[in-house]
């Protein structure tokens, strides 16, 4: 198995396909980077710029390259020594639009008599032989659905409901029958898209009603759904694949030992989301996750644990209570809300594979549900970790269950009734819930509280624990120990196409936990400025301005609602509060138009922004110098400013950091600034140091610095690399500077890497290591041929 040493991750869509990718390539190579690392690439929906709704897996997109793009990209990295990652959603299928996903139109036309009706995990008794869309809209006057209804036509052999198209079985639409008649006669019910909460009866990802989940572990399904993601393997085209949302598999385990038989063991990473102290299964045929673990790591460890205290008084202050908020009580309080919402069909699903009769449940929305989805619900929302993989994780099930009796005592005899089947790893239910309580985080957490609790932004971020503000430097070090130790070529990250905020956005918001009297003072005076009765959405709304500035005004906006409606307090996406939003998008245009916001905003900035960059480029070094495999996400090495997505796939110029790469080649040592060249130094010394030197990362020790501003540095020695970086640097300069601390090294030479600069051996003082940039790279000068690196 050829293992990474970084990767480099593209989004390949129709504007930058896989020819485009390959003429990258030379670019990625000089930067240092040993892998091209590509998003999803088989056909999927039309004008999809992520990829992650494949509609049919016997082939790649052409709108992203097709099968010659793949030749050319592969070729291109072949020719440069560059391996190849790509990216595959084993989970769920696109069915946005019916007739391009090939399953699904079959599926449709043909129901249960379908050969792809095992591929689909659909509940037909429930659906009373047919498969329930959601996609009928809300009727503009008191006919409801049927009113609806009556808007079918047929046209060209197919059902129309506005754009949408459906197909008519075989001889179903032969006698003349009118539109609401034939779609009678179909395997498939159109029904109101509110009522996908409680009746859906098809499994999906997430909430996401357009991707419908499919049974791989099903092994004809798993063959037909792989063989064109085996063939990159086997014909040399690709050296490794990154498994999207494993936890929504029947098995996860099963199908990466079912993964590594069809590609002979090749290199594999899972997007798996660690909660806590919860570690990867040993036993899972992968060499580790995306790397949302070691962002949470080193976005802790940047952060100053004195602010805590102002941060939550400024919280509680924001939410007129005199508490701090519970992180545990709010996200019990959003799983639960999901659990019983958007869920709900998911939690009555298992219900019924419980064993009881479809005419016993309770579905209808708004009706009370029976005891048991009351305390599956209960379960879920109390759930600690993703989800178990029985029999592992039989403790999170009984965590959860001690939890929930807390919660609700007067369910305690149902729960524990629960509990006996839900340990039981064969039993249906038992795995559905395993497979629903990942949805239930995911929507609850991620895309609900992370929302909501906004004491400091930057700690919201996709695999981090909010409840942890902060890590000293010892703790980070053992967590460091630990991935080397367990899982060495696990990725590491700071950015992807699914973070909420970009590296450099959320280092920028760090220094906010150094400055927190200065902050709120700011904050209050933005507040008065533009009121908008929401605080927590508000401080939100403002890190996000002053974390991303100087950002357009399009991509506030679209941030601002995407917050605003995922918090889901002040207005929604199913029911958009159009006063709220109107004053919201005003908070947003005053930035830009309203001079005293603006000058508040660049006269903290001017605080702040300095610190910022040093946390950057302290956070960079890290990542691509410790324990792991480091990504760096595309466009990355200069600032990232994204915010959510699809702000985080926005188009990258290539041509400007190609020329800012041929400065720095050329012997260019770039100011701090908002060019952002100066992290693209760090970042292409450190890649190609790591490339072009393997042999120097060969084990983690961590160094202490000595002096008065000691808790300050972050030094860990991979064997004969040193890395010096800088933490908590307002604090830092406030205290004057590095003054007498010190680093003790072997008694040798050795070179910066980044700056070129060589120190002698022994101790060196880092006011003078540190002079010019807030990190160092260290190798001894006789380990490394002149230029070696630079």
């Amino acid at each position: 198995m050829r293992l990474p040493i970084s990767t480099y991750r593209l989004q390949i869509r129709e504007s930058f396909d896989l020819h485009k990718a390959a003429g990258i390539a030379r670019y990625v190579h000089d930067l240092g980077a040993d892998w091209l690392y590509f998003s999803p690439l088989l056909k999927a929906e039309d004008g999809s710029d992520h990829g992650y709704d494949v509609t049919d897996h016997s082939l790649i997109d052409p709108a992203r390259g097709g099968a010659a793009g793949l030749d050319a990209a592969s070729a291109a990295a072949r020719a440069l020594g560059l391996g190849i990652l790509i990216d595959i959603v084993p989970n769920h299928v696109g069915v946005q639009t019916p007739a391009q996903s090939v399953w699904w139109w079959d599926l449709l036309t043909h129901g249960q008599a379908s050969r792809f009706a095992e591929a689909f995990d659909v509940d037909w008794e429930f659906g009373g032989g047919k498969l329930r869309l959601p996609v009928l809209g809300d009727a503009s006057d008191d006919t409801g659905e049927q009113g609806e209804l009556d808007k079918l036509t047929i046209t060209k052999g197919e059902l129309r409901y506005y754009d949408n198209r459906f197909p008519i079985a075989p001889g179903t639409a032969d006698d003349g029958a009118t539109p609401v008649e034939v779609h009678a006669r179909q395997n498939y019910e159109l029904m109101n898209w509110r009522r996908a909460d409680a009746e859906l009866n098809y499994r999906r990802f997430f909430a996401v009603n357009t991707l419908a989940g499919i049974r791989v572990e099903t092994p004809w399904v798993f063959d037909e759904s792989h063989v064109e993601i085996v063939r990159w393997i086997s014909e040399g085209l690709a050296d490794g694949l990154r498994v999207d949302h494993p936890d929504g598999l029947a098995d996860p385990a099963g199908y990466l030992d079912d993964l590594a038989t069809a590609t002979g063991g090749t290199y594999v990473l899972v997007e798996k989301i660690l909660e806590g102290e919860e570690r990867l299964p040993s036993s899972w045929a992968t060499a580790g996750t995306t790397g949302y673990d070691a962002l949470a790591d080193i976005d802790r460890v940047m952060v100053d644990p004195d602010g805590r205290a102002a941060l939550d008084a400024l919280d509680s202050k924001l939410r007129d209570q005199s508490e701090v908020v519970s992180w545990t009580d709010l996200i019990h309080g959003t799983k639960r809300g999901i659990a019983d919402g958007i869920l709900c069909s998911e939690v009555l699903r298992i219900e019924r594979d419980l064993g009881r009769a479809v005419d016993e449940v309770t579905a209808a929305e708004g009706s009370e549900i029976s005891r048991t989805a009351d305390a599956l619900a209960e379960l879920l929302a109390c759930f600690p970790v993703y989800r178990s993989y029985l029999p592992l994780g039989l403790e999170h099930l009984h965590e959860a269950s001690d939890l929930a009796k807390r919660h609700r005592p007067e369910l305690a005899e149902e729960i524990d009734s629960l509990l006996v089947v839900l340990s039981d790893a064969e039993h249906p239910a038992a795995i559905r819930f395993q497979q629903t309580s990942g949805m239930v985080m995911a929507k609850g957490v991620e895309d609900t509280a992370f929302y909501r609790y906004t004491r400091l932004g930057s700690l919201t971020e996709v695999g981090a624990d909010p409840a942890e503000f902060s890590i000293d430097v010892a703790e980070f070090h053992h967590r460091q120990q630990m991935r080397q130790a367990s899982f060495p070529a696990s990725l590491t990250t700071l950015s992807t196409h699914d973070t909420k905020r970009g590296e450099d956005v959320r280092a920028r918001i760090n220094v906010l936990a150094e400055m927190p009297d200065e902050w709120e003072a700011t904050l209050g005076q933005l507040r008065e400025q533009v009121p908008l009765g929401d605080g927590p959405l508000e401080v939100l709304l403002w890190e996000a301005i002053v974390g991303a500035w100087p950002a357009s005004r399009e991509r506030l906006h679209a941030y601002a609602e995407k917050a605003a409606r995922e918090a889901g307090d002040s207005t929604t996406w199913t029911a958009p509060s159009e006063d709220f939003e109107q004053r919201m998008h005003a908070l947003i245009d005053s930035a830009f138009d309203n001079p005293r916001v603006t000058e508040l905003i660049e006269g903290f900035l001017a605080q702040i922004t300095a610190a910022g960059w040093s946390n950057s480029l302290s956070a960079k070094l890290i990542q691509l110098t410790a324990p792991g495999v480091p990504d760096v996400y595309q466009g990355s090495e200069l600032w990232e400013t994204s915010l959510v997505d699809p702000d985080n796939r926005r188009a990258v110029d290539f041509d400007l950091r190609q020329l800012y790469l041929v400065a720095i080649d050329g012997g260019v040592l770039p100011e701090i600034d908002e060019t952002g060249a100066a992290k693209l130094l760090v970042v292409a010394r450190a890649l190609r140091l790591r490339r072009d030197h393997q042999e120097l990362f060969s084990r983690y020790a961590p160094l202490e610095a000595h002096g008065t501003a000691a808790k300050h540095a972050i030094v860990f020695d991979r064997g004969d690399v040193v890395t010096v970086a800088t933490r908590l640097p307002v604090g830092l300069d406030r205290a004057g500077g590095w003054g007498d601390t010190t680093v003790i090294l072997a008694g040798r030479p050795v070179v910066d890497v980044i700056s070129g600069r060589v120190f002698d051996g022994g101790t060196i003082a880092l006011s003078d290591l540190l002079d010019r940039y807030p990190v160092a790279l260290l190798v001894p000068t006789d380990l490394l041929p002149d230029g070696a690196a630079r």
